[in-house]
């Protein structure tokens, strides 16, 4: 362990502090992007600092600090402890932590290829590449119709984590992230629209290195993103206030399941913690075991486990190791996201679902990777066993209210689906429901060929703002007496 950590924890139980840990981290984020063929943007960001967390009593503290000294890990720890003791004059009632965590060990992402070792060079070559395809499919200028906006970008995030604490954790991680995409923005005299690959507005990432973005071939799927975009423009609306069959392509659903199944299931929002910022949750304790979330198809896993997702790492930010949790089970509602502390007023243990945002954040109950399993169908016998209704797919916009209960998303694209066939190419979708009643209505899944993680590297939460990143892996899946075309 680095002296200054154990100095730290030393430092804290000298004050007083019944538990204390700290977390050096030290992160770089590398972003690149490209628009209608001009470099648009190119950043470095990397920032190091520590921060430590105190239990005194029954009450928190927390401080962070930039100068990894000695003497500076002695003063914020000082800092943290006193925020502890002025925070007990709220009377927050017993803090519980369960039993003690001692994990000891070295994480690191497999990856093939370092994105950090590929030069600049050889990362723009790529964005170039798949913006001449774009530009192939364009219009050949404004008077002779619609003009088209050309976007590409990648992202690369390592972050090298050391972690101790007071019961004999002292963990090291080093997370390495890789991804980007590229978005085609078709504008006409009275509309707009727009196709994204491989994720919505152009952010597709995970757990892995350059290899992850070889395997998507931007310039690949560039010609088709492009038309697609420019089609839409004259494409036939969706149809207005109708009750449908849906089936929801493989990325929307992930937007989906983090929305609605996502956060509902973070323990600390079902004890209120986010009421005043992100909301609250429709789910109680007493629904445990109890509630049926959806239909018997419906089988969703929290974990951080699975390769490539945003929430697949060693340990979480209270040392706890990764973990694998049913929250869904042929329908029934059957785990939370949970901390030490949320976990223990139930009696559990914790799953290991605290993350922080860097080291100047105190860690939250966040999503690893939360998922649907796999079901049966191919997407061909899916479609082919709809009768009528539509295929709709990439996240355009999306509103859920505070208890995550009330829903409304928009896609990019939608197809008329009429007598097992696809049909006519549908713009402006938008579907609307609530949450159980929802995944209640999901009679079918697709297969593993079908399955994939998506990332969500935007989820915010917090005061302050913490922006964290989160897998979802899903395969089509259908959905019938869904309320389509509501545009309010």
């Amino acid at each position: 362990m680095d002296p200054r950590l154990a100095r730290a924890l030393d430092t804290a139980r000298f004050l007083g502090a019944r538990y204390a840990d700290v977390r050096l981290v030290h992160s770089v984020e590398q972003s690149l992007s490209v628009k209608n063929g001009v470099v648009d943007g190119l950043s470095t960001v990397e920032s190091l600092g520590f921060g430590v967390r105190v239990l005194v009593g029954d009450a928190w503290g927390f401080a962070a600090s930039r100068d990894f000294t000695a003497d500076e890990v002695e003063r914020v720890t000082g800092q943290a402890v006193g925020l502890a003791r002025a925070s007990a004059q709220a009377g927050n009632g017993p803090v519980d932590l369960g039993p003690p965590v001692a994990s000891r060990g070295t994480y690191a992402t497999p990856v093939r290829i370092d994105p950090f070792a590929v030069s600049i060079e050889d990362k723009l070559a790529v964005l170039l590449a798949a913006d001449a395809a774009l530009a192939r499919a364009a219009p050949a200028g404004r008077r002779l119709g619609p003009t088209l906006v050309r976007q590409g970008s990648l992202v690369f995030v390592r972050e090298h984590k050391q972690f101790a604490n007071t019961d004999g954790a002292d963990i090291e991680q080093t997370l390495i992230e890789s991804g980007g995409g590229i978005m085609a923005t078709a504008v006409s005299d009275d509309d707009v629209q727009r196709r994204s690959y491989p994720n919505s507005a152009e952010r597709q990432q995970g757990t892995a290195g350059w290899e992850y973005v070889l395997a998507m071939d931007l310039p690949g799927h560039a010609e088709r993103v492009a038309s697609e975009a420019v089609q839409l423009l004259s494409a036939a609306p969706c149809p207005r206030d109708t009750v449908t069959t849906v089936i929801l392509g493989a990325s929307q659903l992930a937007l989906q399941i983090h929305e609605s199944c996502g956060h509902p299931v973070e323990l600390d929002r079902v004890f209120g913690a986010e009421a005043a910022y992100a909301g609250g949750s429709f789910l109680t304790p007493a629904m445990l075991g109890r509630f049926r979330y959806g239909s018997e198809v419906v089988n969703l896993t929290a974990e951080a486990v699975r390769a490539t997702g945003l929430g697949t790492f060693g340990w979480d930010d209270e040392g706890v190791p990764a973990a694998s949790t049913p929250i869904v089970r042929a329908g029934r509602f059957t785990g939370f996201l949970m901390s030490r502390e949320t976990a223990s007023r139930l009696g559990l243990t914790s799953n290991g679902c605290m993350r922080a945002a860097g080291w100047n954040r105190l860690p939250l109950v966040r999503m690893t990777n939360v998922s649907l399993e796999p079901g049966t169908w191919t997407l061909e016998e899916l479609i082919a066993d709809t009768d009528e209704g539509l295929l709709l797919e990439t996240n355009r916009s999306w509103s859920i209210d505070d208890k995550r209960y009330n829903f409304q998303f928009g896609t990019e694209v939608g197809y008329e689906i009429k007598r097992g066939r696809l049909g006519r190419l549908l713009k402006d979708c938008t579907y609307t429901g609530n949450t159980p009643e929802f995944w209640n209505n999901c009679d079918a899944v697709c297969n593993a060929d079908h399955w994939a993680m998506y990332g969500t590297p935007n989820c915010g939460k917090g005061q302050p703002a913490q922006v964290m990143h989160t897998g979802h892996g899903a395969a089509p899946a259908r959905f019938r007496n869904v309320r389509v075309g509501v545009l309010e």
